[in-house]
This record gives C-alpha cells, sequence and structure tokens, in this order.
C-alpha cells in the first residue's frame, strides 16, 4: 500500500471512529438521560474527547488530522503536497459518512436520517469560527513548538472543553458537520444549517492560520520538518 493510501486510510478510520464517538454518545445520553440536556451534552463532551485522545495517540504515527481544516492548515504551511490534502480530506468527508452510518445501525436506528435540527444565527455562527480559531491555536501551537507527544491530550481536552464554552458546541470540523446531517439525533444537524457552519469553520481556519504564522512563524529547533509533519499528518 503507498504512503498516501495508508494516510488516506488512517484519516477515513480515524474520523469515522470520531464521528461514532459523537453519533453514538450523543443516542446513548439521550437514551439514559431524557430529560437533562445539560447532562446529555456532559455525557457527549466528555466521550467525544476521550475518543478523540485514544485516536490521535493511536492514529498519530500515521496520520491523525480528521479534520479539512486542519489539513487545509498544513498545506498552507507547506506540510502537505496539494495532491496528498486533496487526497487525506476526501477520505476524512468519506469516513465522517461512513461513521454516522454505523452509529444509527449499531442503535438500532434508519441507516440514514436526515437532521431535522435546526442550527443557524450569527450567535452560533460565532461560535463556530471561535471554535475553530482555537482549535487550531491548539494543534499547531503544540506542534511547531516542540511538544508533538501532547497534542492527543491537548486537542482532545480542548474539544471536551469548547463543547460548553462555545454557542455552537464546536463542530469545528466540515467533514463531521456534513456527516451529522445524515442523523435525526442529538448531535444532528440539519443540511439548510450545515453551510453556514461550514463557511464559519473555514473563516476560523483562515483567522486560525494567520495566528499559527504569527506566533509560531518555524517550527521549534528541537522540531524536524519529518516530525512536524507526522503529529497530525
Amino acid at each position: 500500500m503507498s504512503g498516501l493510501a495508508r494516510r488516506a486510510a488512517a484519516e477515513f478510520t480515524g474520523t469515522a471512529f470520531l464521528v461514532i464517538a459523537v453519533v453514538g454518545s450523543g443516542v446513548m445520553a439521550s437514551r439514559l438521560s431524557p430529560d437533562d440536556v445539560g447532562l446529555q451534552l456532559l455525557q457527549n463532551s466528555l466521550a467525544t474527547g476521550a475518543a478523540l485522545v485514544a485516536l490521535i495517540l493511536a492514529l498519530q504515527p500515521v496520520s491523525a488530522s480528521f479534520n479539512p481544516v486542519v489539513t487545509l492548515v498544513e498545506r498552507a504551511l507547506g506540510l502537505l503536497d496539494t495532491r496528498t490534502a486533496a487526497g487525506l480530506i476526501l477520505a476524512q468527508f468519506a469516513g465522517g459518512l461512513a461513521g454516522t452510518v454505523v452509529a444509527n445501525l449499531m442503535f438500532g436506528l434508519p441507516a440514514v436520517m436526515i437532521s431535522t435540527h435546526q442550527r443557524s444565527g450569527a450567535g452560533l455562527w460565532l461560535g463556530e469560527v471561535v471554535g475553530t480559531i482555537g482549535l487550531l491555536l491548539v494543534v499547531f501551537g503544540t506542534v511547531r513548538s516542540g511538544r508533538a507527544d501532547r497534542a492527543a491530550f491537548a486537542v482532545g481536552g480542548y474539544i471536551a472543553a469548547a463543547y460548553w464554552f462555545t454557542s455552537s458546541t464546536s463542530f469545528a470540523n466540515p467533514a463531521v458537520t456534513v456527516a451529522r446531517t445524515i442523523t435525526d439525533t442529538f448531535a444532528g444537524i440539519a443540511p439548510a444549517s450545515a453551510p453556514g457552519f461550514i463557511l464559519a469553520q473555514l473563516l476560523g481556519g483562515a483567522a486560525g492560520f494567520v495566528l499559527v504564522r504569527l506566533l509560531y512563524p518555524a517550527p521549534a529547533p528541537s522540531s524536524a520538518p519529518a516530525a512536524d509533519r507526522k503529529v497530525l499528518s
């Protein structure tokens, strides 16, 4: 298997399991705590953050971005070529959709259920911008300061927290956003709401890229370029 194929397989698998964690824990939370939305969100955020830590630790040696915005910033920083970035992004979207289907089926639901959960408005879009900027700062700040071995814990902790401090619960990931349009459960987002979220994520990605270049213009001396590329992908 070629290097790109291995990396794409890792991105597909990691994104699939990430979405399974998001959707599956949302369904479980709704069933275990049907009358307490706050407890549902707590359960959902803890499961997602923990899954991210585990998945990044497991797949980091191959590829572990699981997020098109992160991959685009890696391309903008010159860590990936265009062909590789495109292949990884395609795998992330495909993996996300597959993960939703699996999560739906695990809980006895139809494989595909178009979400009716409307999520729109300036406050939510701003939440996505903020959440995405913060995610990129955590990812690349950890990596480019020579602490790649701590990236999994930083990212998992940040996402678990961002569920709570952003108005949108910080999707911060276009592949996951698209995947969540095909589950009409706690984690779902209506297809009509997805474009606004994705645009906000891309805007946050652009702002995050500028911030990363400003704060970390180059990897720390202890981080060789090859190691820098391997942190997430």
